[in-house]
């Protein structure tokens, strides 16, 4: 109960101006993410407010930020293209189901085996990746544009050290809003993107046929959408981890992230997940507890509705510098000495998730490969079996597995002696593909006429060898 106390009221200055800065970043975001699937702004607007208000309720990593993201709506392109919105829900209310079960299953357990580098590759991508999703608001626009952007930069960073009782970037776009409406320059203005909506969410039941064909149709995209979802919420809520050295439950996490697409399905939102650069921009801005989340969501909802005539007001380079300045300092910077420093092997795999992440705008299947070229390595590595030869006693040093029974295999091709013996006291087997090995070269030797001993198998390989001769 402390502990949960703690979560919601032991900052709540901070959480609630954090909450406020968020809730004004995330309606130009949201509104380009409607525009990539095709749908009516609300559909990503209330995808936005109920998601981050439940998951400030039911998720396991207190300031972070879920809503509508690039990532999800990529996967809903071709299934608003080819069947609607009403299917988009239905498949956003089946995401939820899927995450829950895979939370409730304890999916978080497989973060472990995502590599240092790989997660390097992830953050930095992301800080390119929220640099570039600005340029559009900046190129071939006027120079005021850039004015307004490298002002709102300079103000982001000045700002707190002279003062740090309210947040810099929600100084800096209430004082650059201010000038822009006051002097009258033209600028591009979040009402450019979009319409507000006027009216909140209402409950509703998607308009499909529930029958056998339409989970037909649904659940791929639920499945992509669950798995998509959980890795870049996980990702994120582990740098986030890092960021306050604080630890959090990535499993309830996980079920948060299911419960708040279910409901959100009905609601008329799409599926969404956690949002690095508004997570980022909470915990620059101070927020730590589940207020902040809160306060986001129910803030953007507020501003939406009651203040919309404002809020279509502000300026779009002023939003662009703040989430430069998120870009900045989301990209880890340590990265060129990690370059340096860390086994070639490391440094491509980083490299290359960065890459697949930019080609693709994809964080799953960046990640994906990622670990995939890195489980490579790790095998290629640990695959050298050395057999060493003194009189007739064959040593074997490494690992034997799958990977490493060639080479073993090979090194008794050319045996003359009559009486051998096989010590694997440096050794350890780890599959049957170790034991099919040892058993080849057994047989082939003693078909030539040698007498072949086995030694040094330690308790657990000798359990496994046993098993399976």
């Amino acid at each position: 109960m402390h502990t949960l106390k703690q979560q919601w009221f032991g900052n709540v200055r901070a959480d609630i101006l954090a909450g406020i800065v968020v809730g004004l970043a995330l309606i130009p975001e949201a509104l380009a993410f409607a525009f990539i699937v095709g749908v009516d702004p609300r559909v990503a607007l209330y995808a936005s407010f109920a998601i981050a208000v439940i998951t400030s309720f039911v998720g396991g990593r207190p300031g972070l930020i879920s809503a509508a993201t690039g990532a999800m709506a990529l996967v809903l392109v071709n299934l608003m293209a080819d069947h609607g919105l009403q299917y988009v829900l239905a498949a956003t209310v089946l995401t939820g189901v899927i995450q829950f079960i895979l939370g409730w299953l304890g999916v978080a357990n497989l973060m472990r085996f995502i590599p240092n580098s790989v997660m390097l590759g992830f953050v930095n991508a992301l800080g390119i990746m929220i640099f570039i999703t600005q340029l559009p608001y900046l190129r071939g626009h006027d120079a005021m544009t850039f004015i307004f952007a490298i002002a709102t930069l300079i103000l982001v960073y000045a700002v707190p050290r002279f003062f740090t009782a309210i947040p810099a970037p929600l100084i800096a776009i209430v004082v650059m809003t201010g000038i822009a409406l006051i002097s009258g320059v033209t600028l591009q203005t979040i009402g450019d993107l979009g319409k507000m909506p006027n009216s909140l969410p209402t409950f509703f039941l998607p308009d499909i046929p529930f029958n056998l064909e339409t989970l037909k149709i649904i659940f791929p995209y639920s499945l992509a959408l669950s798995i998509v979802g959980l890795l870049e919420s996980l990702l994120t809520s582990q740098v986030l981890d890092d960021m306050t050295d604080t630890e959090s439950d990535k499993n309830r996490e996980a079920r948060g992230q299911g419960i708040a697409n279910f409901f959100t399905g009905f609601f008329g939102g799409m599926a969404g997940c956690a949002l690095i650069g508004q997570s980022m921009i909470n915990i620059k801005s101070g927020g730590r507890g589940r207020l902040s989340t809160f306060t986001a969501g129910a803030f953007l909802m507020f501003l939406i509705i009651v203040l919309g005539d404002v809020v279509v007001k502000i300026p779009m380079p002023v939003l662009a510098g703040v989430m430069i300045m998120v870009a900045a300092t989301t990209f880890n910077w340590s990265s060129f000495k990690f370059l340096k420093q860390a086994p070639k092997t490391e440094s491509v795999v980083m490299l290359i998730t960065v890459a697949i992440i930019l080609y693709t705008h994809n964080l799953a299947i960046g990640v994906v490969v990622g670990v995939i070229l890195s489980s490579l390595f790790f095998v290629a590595n640990i695959s050298r079996v050395t057999v060493t030869q003194d009189s007739n006693i064959y040593k074997i040093k490494g690992p034997l597995f799958f990977a490493s029974t060639t080479k073993f295999i090979q090194s008794f091709r050319d045996v003359k002696e009559k009486d051998i013996i096989i010590d694997f006291e440096d050794s350890q087997l780890w599959d049957e593909s170790s034991v099919g090995a040892i058993i080849k070269v057994k047989q082939k030797l003693e078909e030539e006429g040698a007498t072949v001993t086995i030694r040094g198998l330690n308790s657990s390989s000798e359990q496994l060898y046993g098993k399976l001769l």
